[in-house]
């Protein structure tokens, strides 16, 4: 059993990440903030922690991006989740008797126009967490309000669902990444690695580090550039490459090492996609 941190409460899209990644064996360890994540490891209540890094719809987590280099553990994997939004109640009740639905206020973005076309009578109200929702839902028992979550806490929690993939963007995906200090990922499996780095504040440093890593055959996958504090117009730069071959890929770390003011390696591991 692997006791694994997630951001949110039991039946969010983080569980269904680690859930997908490690199986169904996982032991969900509910935190209520990312830094939060790192605290149940280091004290020991967390074996490991799924925490979410980017959306195809809302871009990347900075902060996020901001906590992995200052806290120090090394991604070992990632996960990749489509977000499906569910509206769904106590059982035997149908759409004409909802009158209110709790959710989170990004699920209420993500689902606005579904409800303004199909069910415009119903008042949506933000609340903490979309599978929070879902777990009060069902032990309030209340009749005539809905919840919007996931299918995994419909499931959980004994919901029905009465109106499936209500999200308006289909093509909607969340990239987890796995911190897992007790996972060992073999050499030659890896092919992805997330790198941090800060560069000479002069012309055209950025670019010759880019070309150099297109020499060595590194795909660059994305890229994020966050300020210094303290440091004016100057950035950590965070970027994602795979590569096919794990030798290439130390040959052009060397090459580019010299040329940088720092690099940090954040993880290597294998690609989930």
């Amino acid at each position: 059993m692997k006791r694994v941190a997630i951001q949110g409460y039991k039946g969010c899209f983080h569980e269904q990440a680690a859930r997908l990644f490690y199986g169904n064996s996982v032991v969900p360890v509910e935190c209520d903030t990312f830094p939060d994540l790192y605290a149940a490891m280091e004290n020991g209540q967390a074996d490991a922690a799924v925490m979410a890094i980017e959306n195809t719809v809302s871009g990347g987590l900075l902060h996020n991006f901001d906590l992995l280099r200052r806290q120090g553990k090394q991604v070992k994997g990632e996960v990749y989740i489509r977000i499906g939004q569910n509206l769904m109640a106590l059982p035997g009740q149908r759409l004409e008797d909802i009158r209110e639905v709790r959710t989170h206020y990004m699920a209420i973005n993500q689902t606005r126009p579904w409800f303004e076309e199909h069910a415009p009578w119903i008042r949506l109200i933000e609340s903490e967490d979309t599978a929070k929702s879902a777990a009060q839902l069902a032990a309030s028992g209340e009749k005539g309000v809905g919840a919007v979550a996931g299918e995994l806490a419909a499931q959980l929690y004994g919901l029905e669902i009465l109106a499936p993939g209500i999200e308006t963007h289909k093509q909607n995906f969340t990239r987890f990444l796995i911190l897992d200090d007790h996972m060992e990922v073999p050499q030659e499996q890896m092919d992805k690695a997330l790198l941090c780095f800060t560069l000479p504040h002069k012309p055209g440093s950025l670019a010759h580090i880019l070309t150099i890593l297109s020499f060595y055959e590194m795909n660059l996958t994305r890229i994020q550039s966050l300020p210094i504090p303290g440091r004016e117009w100057q950035y950590f730069f965070y970027i994602d490459i795979k590569f096919a071959n794990y030798l290439r890929y130390t040959q052009a770390l060397t090459a580019v090492r010299p040329l940088l003011e720092d690099l940090e390696v954040l993880g290597e591991y294998k690609a989930a996609l």
